[in-house]
């Protein structure tokens, strides 16, 4: 009896965790998720330092990881694409849930995208910034390299538009002055990611 409690509060407990982001799961969705995700998100909160805590590190991967599992099928690189995108958000000072929106807007997760004009990766950062700050030797295919360099960017130009998002983003698409990508990277926060 004591063993049945302790498994319906674990249950319950993840339950919660998946419905706190308004994704309502039903028993057997969340008993697939946890057997899938268990051992990956305690391996990803502990050692994710850009999390406040244990807790918060492994709600926030599994609501994101939920989402994030329409583009990236498997679920090791999920994690760890989630885990190095809250990183080099925070460490830019980018909220990560923003970042996600952008990725998910110029590449749809897909790291070896490159764009009509030559921008690439998961944020789609042009590679004559390579050049510039001397390190042509980066592969701007390979995500942490891509996020550093994106999350980087996007602060500069959010701090540039005084933080106001939508100029910063067009700023960041080279649509300065039009509101479309700004629009697309908002409704996908809105929609996805926040």
């Amino acid at each position: 009896m004591k063993r049945a409690f302790n498994q319906l509060a674990h249950l319950t407990v993840l339950l919660y965790c998946l419905t706190v982001g308004g994704l309502a799961v039903n028993a057997a969705q969340a008993k697939e998720v946890d057997a899938e995700l268990k051992k990956l998100l305690i391996e990803a909160a502990n050692s994710a330092e850009s999390f406040e805590d244990r807790f918060d590190a492994e709600v926030w991967l599994m609501q994101k990881g939920t989402v994030l599992e329409k583009y990236v099928k498997d679920a090791d690189e999920r994690i760890n694409l989630l885990k190095q995108i809250h990183a080099e958000a925070t460490r830019a000072e980018v909220p990560p849930e923003f970042v996600l929106a952008v990725i998910e807007v110029e590449s749809h997760f897909n790291r070896y995208a490159i764009s009509s004009v030559g921008a690439q990766g998961l944020m789609q950062v042009m590679p004559f910034w390579k050049k510039e700050i001397g390190r042509q030797q980066d592969n701007l295919t390979d995500p942490a390299t891509n996020l550093r360099y994106g999350c980087t960017i996007l602060r500069y130009y959010y701090d540039r538009a005084d933080g106001h998002w939508a100029e910063a983003l067009a700023r960041y698409n080279g649509s300065y002055g039009k509101l479309w990508y700004p629009e697309k990277v908002m409704n996908a926060w809105q929609k996805h990611w926040r």
